[in-house]
């Protein structure tokens, strides 16, 4: 299996799925040969994370070779938004993904590619097509039918729409990450029908999991955050509302600002209205970095601990240190799903530890509904907060919190989000795409594989 995915380690962030994918898959009966960017650490969104080159150390990986293009930034980066120009990098990547995968040795039987940026899908299909074998795209969040991904106006919809349907037109499945995403590719896109479309969601690690939770001292009430916040994209996506409406670039009314901590300290600030004595035992824990706007908001509560970026492993200690685990999501209208579930979600529950679930409708509010430790309100539901921020701080004083065992039936639920299951459900999707590429179309190459160094420039 080729496997081409622009996060690997030594970069971390969203990078769970792709090391899972290439650590376990061998188990299923896919030996994976990895082509990945040089590792450097690229922003806010590609940290650097070293400790998971550990889990893929007998993983073959061809990097290209960097250094990446810087990304536009202020007005150049606006303007390329508006214009539809990507980034330089994704040029870069796209290209070097094609000329690296050229290079490879060997035969290979499909092509994996984990679709961040969106534009890897156009690799894959060039690469998938000189080999004469299938490929399977599985993608982080549903492109252009992802209700976060804002667009500036109509034709700039228009624009997404058509390019995800055209690079994934030759795909043989579509792994999406919850159900909701597959079923609008269906809905939105039905003559995708003789597609394979299905739904794996991103999981956890249970060895991450393994032994007791780490020692705390103190009597503070942790409450923990892990990943982006979306401030500063919740505020200007507000601001930028009425142009967007009155251009035709969105049809439904969300609000990203609740995907932050703002709705959260003024949770805060009602909780230490009503009940002081609690509020001032409060502790934030943020783990990720911060930009000023979310460290502006932040300092509203005294008691505030920056961790910033930490590696993988650090991470799920300070969430299974935690009192309570803060999960939001962006907003939409009464009976509207959201397309994603955020992957903190997983890691979340992996921890048996209470969860604030500021969350609106979808599949996220539908699995936390079946755990017990969850607190599920609307994202903006600020009062729904602060009662259940003082109901977990009661629990915990009174022992409850620490003494609630999972159900048999929530232990069971969690078993199916483990990473080892959800690869084996990756194995199968790529066993039905060669199974659907055993009768080639005329003039293709033969649907076992071809040694890639042997293809033309194309």
């Amino acid at each position: 299996m080729l496997v081409l995915a622009h996060h690997f380690p030594p970069i971390g962030g969203v990078v769970g799925r792709n090391v899972a994918t290439a650590r376990y898959l061998p188990k299923f009966g896919y030996d994976a040969m990895v082509v990945t960017g040089p590792g450097e650490s690229a922003g806010r969104w590609a940290p650097r994370d070293a400790e998971l080159l550990e889990r893929v150390v007998h993983v073959p990986i061809k990097r290209l070779p960097g250094p990446v293009p810087a990304p536009r930034e202020g007005v150049r980066a606006r303007v390329a938004r508006w214009t539809e120009r990507r980034p330089p990098w994704v040029d870069w990547w796209v290209r070097g993904a094609i000329s690296a995968a050229r290079e490879l040795e060997g035969e290979f039987d499909v092509v994996l590619a984990n679709l961040i940026p969106y534009e890897t899908a156009e690799a894959a299909s060039v690469i998938a097509a000189e080999l004469g074998v299938p490929w399977v795209a599985d993608l982080e969040d549903p492109w252009a039918l992802d209700e976060m991904r804002v667009h500036p106006t109509a034709l700039n919809h228009w624009i997404d729409s058509r390019h995800m349907r055209r690079a994934l037109d030759s795909a043989a499945a579509l792994i999406m990450s919850c159900p909701e995403a597959a079923e609008r590719v269906r809905r939105e896109i039905p003559e995708w029908g003789d597609k394979i479309v299905t739904s794996i969601a991103h999981g956890f690690n249970a060895d991450d999991y393994s032994g007791p939770d780490p020692k705390r001292s103190g009597s503070s009430f942790r409450i923990v955050h892990t990943g982006a916040l979306h401030t500063e994209l919740g505020r200007d996506h507000r601001r930028t509302r009425p142009l967007r409406r009155l251009l035709g670039g969105t049809s439904l009314d969300v609000d990203i600002l609740t995907r932050s901590h703002a709705y959260l300290i003024e949770a805060l600030h009602r909780v230490a209205a009503a009940r002081p004595e609690l509020a001032e035992r409060v502790e934030l824990n943020f783990v990720g970095r911060l930009t000023p706007v979310d460290r502006e908001v932040a300092s509203r509560h005294p008691r505030v601990q920056e961790h910033g970026q930490l590696p993988h492993g650090e991470t799920i200690a300070l969430a299974r240190s935690a009192d309570l685990l803060f999960l939001p999501t962006h907003d939409l209208p009464p009976g509207a799903r959201a397309g994603i579930v955020p992957c903190k979600t997983y890691e979340y529950l992996a921890t048996g530890h209470p969860i604030l679930a500021a969350v609106c409708d979808g599949d996220a509010r539908d699995l936390l509904e079946r755990f017990a430790r969850a607190s599920i309100c609307r994202p903006s539901d600020v009062d729904g907060m602060a009662a259940a921020i003082v109901a977990a701080i009661e629990d915990s004083d009174s022992g409850d919190a620490r003494d609630s065992a999972p159900t048999l039936a929530e232990t069971e639920l969690l078993a199916r989000y483990e990473r080892r299951h959800l690869t084996g459900e990756i194995a199968a999707v790529l066993d039905d795409a060669r199974g659907m590429a055993r009768t080639p179309l005329a003039g293709s190459a033969a649907s076992h594989g071809r040694p890639l160094h042997l293809a033309s420039a194309g």
